[in-house]
């Protein structure tokens, strides 16, 4: 063993053995206090433009998204979305195929009620044009999704096709981050009904971009080159 490496590892052990003189139960308080921080969720500053009323709140979402190059559309019904997929297809020349999360299946949405449309659900691998998921949440001060990965949203449909389709309730758009947070760990921890807290949970604001070169924007570069939001009225 190198003498620098017996130096750093003796300090390392001189600095638990202190630690561990000093307070036998370190590690049980340290546990406690974790725990208590989890239980109370101390909450940051709130931007004040996120604290609207409903309409306020889903014209401010729609205005952030549209900012930052995606495009909205709402319908007044899940009976709507199929239809503004063929239109959102059929405007940018695309293929009316779709590879859709299963949270947004039949069951959800009638597809079949746009015979041209052909669906199927699944994850993505790369080879799709368009996708469809739907979104946990929205955050009006940013435009923001919030997307929530499981076998019912693959998290690869969020970021493989070149044009991803995300349907938001408008129930669901809210005014900051804290709040979609606090919705999350209070309907996703509850480990006695089997509804856990995802491995992923995506921040998607507008569509995948970069201005590494030149300052100069480009779409598509790590992801979809198109992001299309579809607000569904309540």
């Amino acid at each position: 063993m190198s003498d620098a490496r017996s130096e750093i590892l003796g300090a390392v052990r001189e600095a638990l053995s202190k630690t561990a003189g000093k307070s036998p139960n370190l590690q049980g308080a340290s546990h406690v206090e974790a725990n208590s921080r989890l239980v109370d969720h101390p909450v940051n500053l709130i931007p004040a433009r996120g604290r609207l009323g409903k309409k306020a709140r889903v014209d401010l979402f729609i205005r952030e998204a549209e900012r930052v190059n995606a495009t909205v559309a709402r319908v007044s019904s899940t009976e709507g979305v199929p239809r503004e997929v063929a239109r959102f297809l059929a405007k940018n020349n695309l293929p009316m195929t779709l590879k859709i999360a299963p949270e947004t299946s039949e069951d959800t949405i009638p597809w079949t009620e746009q015979p041209l449309l052909k669906v199927e659900e699944g994850r993505a691998d790369g080879t799709e044009h368009a996708s469809v998921t739907r979104a946990f949440a929205g955050v009006a001060e940013t435009g923001t999704l919030v997307v929530l990965s499981g076998p019912g949203n693959p998290t690869t449909l969020n970021f493989l096709p070149s044009s991803h389709v995300c349907v938001v309730q408008a129930s669901d758009i809210t005014g900051d981050y804290e709040e979609v947070w606090a919705r999350l760990r209070a309907e996703k921890s509850d480990g006695d009904t089997g509804d856990f807290l995802p491995r992923t949970v995506n921040w998607i604001t507008g569509p995948s971009r970069t201005a590494d070169i030149e300052q100069t924007l480009l779409l598509g570069a790590h992801g979809p080159q198109r992001l299309h939001i579809v607000i569904v009225d309540d």
